[in-house]
């Protein structure tokens, strides 16, 4: 004898989407007195203890407003503990040099060497010369000096362009 009902999400493909049943969502409050929002950020109750305040976004932001991570350190005691875990991370700062993750020359992203082409510089030009040729460019193209011409305007906006990812990327390399 076969069952009068199926279920609609048996073998493959599944015919309804994960986590949709048919019985209600189970949705947490916001532990906050008063507020009916969902609690979908977690807050600690105490030091090392494994309760939780569930808050809604506004009043975790209000939770955490007033918390120091080095509260009740002295200063040496803070400098030491910053010191420690800037030493255990270090390892992640070396990496930092594969933060572009696009192929270029070793030393330089692939939109910094376009950015290089659009300024007419070698690939190895110093931040000084690509200053300069950004100013000689951007001199020659100015739309006030070439009203009218929609081929300076283009150039024009090219060479701002290249300059602000050559000079972000700079500011990446001396920070």
């Amino acid at each position: 004898m076969t069952r009068a009902t199926r279920s609609n999400d048996w073998g493959f493909p599944r015919w309804r989407g994960y986590g949709s049943g048919r019985e209600a969502e189970q949705v947490r409050l916001c532990d906050r007195h008063g507020c009916t929002a969902p609690g979908t950020c977690p807050a600690p109750k105490a030091p090392n203890s494994r309760e939780r305040w569930m808050f809604c976004t506004v009043h975790a932001a209000e939770y955490n407003r007033g918390w120091d991570y080095f509260a009740g350190l002295t200063a040496e005691e803070a400098a030491a503990r910053e010191a420690t875990e800037t030493r255990d991370a270090s390892g992640f700062a070396e990496s930092r040099h594969y933060g572009w993750g696009a192929p270029g020359d070793g030393t330089r992203s692939r939109d910094e060497m376009r950015a290089l082409e659009v300024l007419e510089l070698e690939p190895d030009a110093s931040f000084d010369a690509i200053r300069a040729a950004w100013r000689r460019l951007v001199k020659a193209n100015h739309p006030d000096l070439k009203p009218g011409d929609a081929a300076a305007a283009e150039r024009f906006r090219a060479t701002q362009a290249a300059y602000d990812v050559l000079r972000a990327a700079e500011e990446a390399r001396a920070g």
